[in-house]
């Protein structure tokens, strides 16, 4: 009788090198993507060395607890992170979408790991400024472009992304609440191991850094969406696509009030396009109805290729 695994382990279906094997591909896309997660923990390990570390700051997760305990126990930062990282990846191996994005998280994690510990040789262990607002920013800012480096090539940071992945599946709170939560008491933990006000910083290092991970693994929000309304759906739609030389999708419609058939226009352009439309629409019909908002990015013709 085989050894039976018990139900509460998710192990993967298959633990073989072939599966290994399987799962990877030796594509220039591929090296590019591994590229970006090696150069993304480099990133993180240099914003923690040069200001989140000599400063304090606890910017939340796995490193943060890390950052904590290494202010009693002077462990090395980067082995605390790997170690305490291995039993997340384990626990959260299922929930990381499959072999090519757990195998760049496993590589995301022992770069930022040996990089954080390595740098203690050249980094002078005061950082580089004493301003802990200069510290907040430009480590949140730095830290959070490592983050979306590593995202931008298909892997993840660990630590937090795993555990709110498992709080989700097994819990059903929220990711962006899971993350909310681990995040909040590790800055309170710092809070008890420094003073609170390192410990608003940290709060402050972790909103700045999420908007840089944001900005660089989904682009700056420089394209904008159109919705267009309007009683001159082929005079407005030739006018787009001859002055703006944009694509122009004509969606079906009905007016909730009137029921009346009511085409809408959809279209994508970049920021600076967005006074031409606007004038355009109203020059050939004054009385339509016009919704713009922002998309983080746009792939395909007329813009970033699809397929690279």
């Amino acid at each position: 009788m085989g050894v039976q695994r018990a139900p509460w382990l998710p192990l993967p279906p298959d633990w073989s090198l072939q599966s290994w094997v399987k799962g990877l591909d030796f594509s220039w896309k591929t090296v590019q993507e591994h590229g970006f997660v090696i150069l993304g923990g480099l990133v993180q390990a240099l914003a923690m060395r040069l200001f989140l570390v000599p400063a304090q700051l606890v910017s939340g997760g796995v490193s943060g607890a890390a950052q904590i305990i290494n202010h009693f126990t002077q462990w090395p930062i980067g082995l605390m992170v790997f170690i305490g990282n291995v039993p997340l990846f384990i626990l959260g191996w299922r929930y990381l979408g499959g072999m090519r994005f757990a195998w760049r998280t496993a590589l995301a994690i022992v770069t930022f790991s040996f990089f954080t510990d390595f740098l203690v040789l050249f980094i002078p262990p005061q950082g580089v400024t004493q301003d802990l607002v200069l510290d907040c920013l430009y480590g949140g800012i730095l830290l959070g472009i490592g983050l979306g480096m590593v995202y931008r090539g298909q892997g993840t940071s660990g630590g937090s992304d795993i555990l709110g992945r498992i709080l989700n599946h097994r819990l059903g709170i929220s990711i962006s609440q899971a993350y909310l939560i681990t995040d909040t008491l590790v800055v309170l933990g710092g809070g008890f191991a420094f003073n609170w006000e390192r410990a608003l910083y940290g709060l402050l290092v972790i909103y700045v850094s999420g908007v840089a991970a944001e900005a660089v693994s989904e682009g700056s929000g420089v394209f904008r969406m159109a919705l267009i309304v309007t009683n001159h759906p082929e005079a407005i739609t030739q006018r787009i696509m001859s002055v703006l030389e944009r694509g122009v999708t004509i969606l079906p419609g009905t007016g909730g009030y009137t029921g009346a058939p009511r085409p809408v226009l959809y279209c994508v352009i970049t920021r600076s396009e967005v006074n031409q439309l606007k004038e355009l629409v109203r020059e050939v019909d004054p009385r339509a109805f016009m919704v713009i908002g922002q998309a983080h990015d746009a792939l395909g013709e007329g813009f970033r290729p699809l397929v690279q």
